[in-house]
């Protein structure tokens, strides 16, 4: 079993908020999510802000530039990669202006598997159909992780959990991924290849931080058992959209019998008048359909927003990560009538 990093009870988001005003985000985040805080993304501010530029401007030796179809590896460090580079030392910034003393906080980047999709080679293919260079981008990512969680070590005094974000998994494992030009897919990674290079990855991340890693997935059908058997502590999704059969119900039942947590993702990313009670429902009715006490939402659950807040208005913002904060307390306990 994982040892936990969190406490009972806590609650986190995924990562991105919106607007551009990095300061704000922060202190929203550090306000709301005092017990599991994580860095603001805002992809709003463009090139080098979203989930891609921010993971790049971490690599070691290796650098990309904005081309018309996304990102390619550039000979050089050129005005996209330093504006990338600069985004991340201003969020640095932020949150440590807005941290006060937490006892920990989350860092988001993008999993090998997502960087090796987003990225193209300078002849125009997808880095993951090189197999040499995905492995150059997985340990140069590694090397740049290790100096950015001790600078937000250092700068917070927090103990720093990462999420590894694959939203392209499923494509790659499904073969549907398009090529760079649109006009073709790229072949699908078998799945034990798909799996070595992630726990490698897990694993190196695990060393570097010292606590569990957490592999997000928000796809109707995330990957859950190679998730597992590549070493995540814990894996996050969204549970308001996810295919429930019973072969995933299974999957979930095994995830959690392992000990591995699950964040579920439930509150909604965009304005709603649901109540608390039936944002959780969803959470509760997971449990009592595996077979489980529901305690095991205290136990190895963590409830998120659905997906990222990129979409958000400002008030939203504050009122979803207000709401998520009282499902954690929620989940430890439960109000009369749960």
């Amino acid at each position: 079993m994982n040892e936990r990093a969190w406490r009972a009870g806590a609650a986190t988001g995924i990562g991105s908020m919106p607007g551009t005003d990095v300061t704000e985000a922060a202190a929203v985040i550090f306000g709301e999510l005092a017990d599991f805080p994580h860095e603001p993304e805002l992809p709003a501010r463009g090139v080098g802000a979203d989930l891609l530029g921010r993971t790049a401007a971490l690599l070691v030796d290796l650098a990309v530039e904005v081309v018309p179809s996304g990102y390619r590896v550039a000979a050089r460090p050129g005005h996209d990669h330093r504006r990338a580079v600069d985004l991340r030392r201003w969020d640095l910034d932020a949150v440590q202006e807005a941290a006060g003393k937490p006892e920990l906080i989350k860092a988001q980047i993008a999993g090998p598997w997502t960087l090796g999709a987003g990225i193209e080679l300078p002849r125009g293919h997808r880095v993951l159909t090189d197999r040499g260079a995905l492995r150059e981008f997985t340990e140069s990512l590694l090397e740049g992780l290790r100096g950015h969680v001790a600078e937000l070590s250092a700068r917070t005094g927090a103990k720093v959990v990462v999420q590894l974000d694959e939203p392209s998994l499923p494509a790659i494992l499904a073969g549907s991924l398009s090529t760079p030009s649109g006009y073709g897919t790229v072949p699908a990674v078998p799945e034990p290849e798909a799996r070595e290079l992630l726990t490698r990855m897990v694993e190196g991340v695990r060393s570097i931080t010292g606590q569990p890693v957490i592999v997000h997935c928000c796809a109707d059908r995330p990957p859950f058992a190679l998730l597992r058997a590549a070493g995540a502590g814990a894996i996050a999704f969204d549970l308001t959209v996810v295919d429930l059969s019973s072969a995933v119900l299974d999957e979930l039942g095994e995830t959690w019998d392992s000990g591995v947590e699950l964040f579920l993702g439930l509150t909604p990313a965009t304005r709603s008048e649901k109540n608390l009670r039936a944002i959780a429902r969803p959470a509760l009715e997971l449990a009592d359909r595996l077979g489980f006490n529901r305690s095991i939402l205290t136990e190895r659950a963590v409830p998120t927003p659905v997906c990222g807040l990129a979409g958000a208005s400002a008030d939203w913002m504050r009122r979803a990560l207000s709401l998520t904060r009282d499902l954690g307390k929620a989940f430890a306990e439960p109000p009369e009538g749960w």
